[in-house]
This record gives C-alpha cells, sequence and structure tokens, in this order.
C-alpha cells in the first residue's frame, strides 16, 4: 500500500467524524512529505480549524505515515 493510499485511508476513517459535526474534509494531493486537504462545509468556517487539523487530522495521518512533516488545509 503507498503513502498516498494511506492517507486517504486514515482521512475515511475520519471522515464519519466530521460530518456528524456538519463538515467534511478532501483529500487534494501528497507532495514532498506534505498532505493537501480542503475542510469543507462546517469545519470551513470553524473556529476549531486549527485543532481539529493539526491536533486530529495531522497526528492521525503521522501516525499511520511517518514521513509526512505537514499537513496543510487549503481554503
Amino acid at each position: 500500500m503507498s503513502d498516498e493510499e494511506k492517507i486517504k485511508g486514515v482521512i475515511d476513517k475520519l471522515r464519519p467524524f466530521l460530518i456528524s459535526d456538519g463538515g467534511d474534509i478532501e483529500f487534494v494531493k501528497y507532495e514532498n512529505n506534505i498532505v493537501y486537504i480542503k475542510m469543507l462545509g462546517a469545519c470551513a468556517g470553524c473556529s476549531l480549524i486549527d485543532y481539529t487539523l493539526k491536533d486530529g487530522v495531522e497526528t492521525a495521518i503521522k501516525e499511520e505515515v511517518p514521513l509526512v512533516k505537514e499537513v496543510v488545509n487549503i481554503s
């Protein structure tokens, strides 16, 4: 399984939690050890987006793919 497939798998596991809060997450690309995602719906304008992104999404992805340096939200 490639790193990109692992990253998409983690995102798929997180998606139901975001959807339950009115948001969603979309994988954009994985390039130079940086994951680019797009936070959608309620997540896009949420004041807790940085917490969700760094402590939630980024931590979960790094556990699965240690080479990932950062997760960046493209708005």
